[in-house]
């Protein structure tokens, strides 16, 4: 099966953005590379490098479970090669967004996520009140198999009013403005692995 070129894979997701703020994508990343990515993720959380997540931002940062429980790693160049890999495809992104939508995005930044089972995310924003740097917000999913009956979906706050559920299938890319899209993540009845990240802009000033 030949691989969708770079700007096959970006132009709709481009179009969504621009037009309703969101978008969604099966199959973004290579099938081989989300296994890979899975596999390093799980292979991280078996040697407890993977730590509880904190809400806030600075000296206010909190392990708060009853608003988010899922256990992260971030990303850093030169790590693993399906990482650079991935993180290569995202820079393509970025590339691609700046060229098409003028966003400015100067760099990215992701981590592993896992969520075990009953674990969720409450409803919030993925900008800070004191920080705008954060413009896209973008998620892969490294799940496979995953079945609806399974829980776990991203639940996007639309703007319109409606919800919309992305679920957590592995290759399935979820991206949407970081300041303008309330989501959250419902609880699963397996565990729930994928990588989470932010497209980012150079700061006009703390607001």
């Amino acid at each position: 099966m030949t691989e969708p070129r770079p700007q096959d894979l970006f132009s709709g997701l481009i179009d969504d953005l621009a037009s309703q703020g969101w978008s969604q994508r099966a199959l973004f990343a290579p099938e081989v590379l989300t296994r890979e990515l899975a596999a390093e993720c799980r292979t991280r959380a078996r040697n407890g490098e993977l730590n509880a997540a904190s809400v806030g931002r600075g000296g206010a940062q909190q392990i708060q479970e009853g608003i988010r429980g899922d256990r992260i790693q971030w990303l850093e160049p030169g790590q693993n090669q399906a990482c650079d890999q991935y993180l290569q495809l995202m820079d393509d992104l970025r590339q691609a967004l700046n060229q098409e939508l003028f966003l400015g995005l100067e760099d990215y930044e992701c981590h592993f996520a896992c969520y075990e089972p009953g674990a969720f995310y409450r409803r919030h924003l993925d900008r800070f009140r004191d920080d705008d740097r954060r413009a896209v917000s973008a998620v892969l999913y490294l799940n496979d198999s995953w079945q609806a009956e399974q829980g776990g979906a991203l639940r996007l706050y639309l703007n319109d009013g409606r919800e919309h559920d992305v679920l957590p299938l592995a290759g399935t890319l979820a991206l949407f403005l970081s300041g303008d899209m309330p989501h959250e993540v419902l609880p699963a009845t397996r565990e729930r692995l994928s990588l989470t990240g932010w497209f980012r802009r150079r700061g006009d000033a703390l607001l």
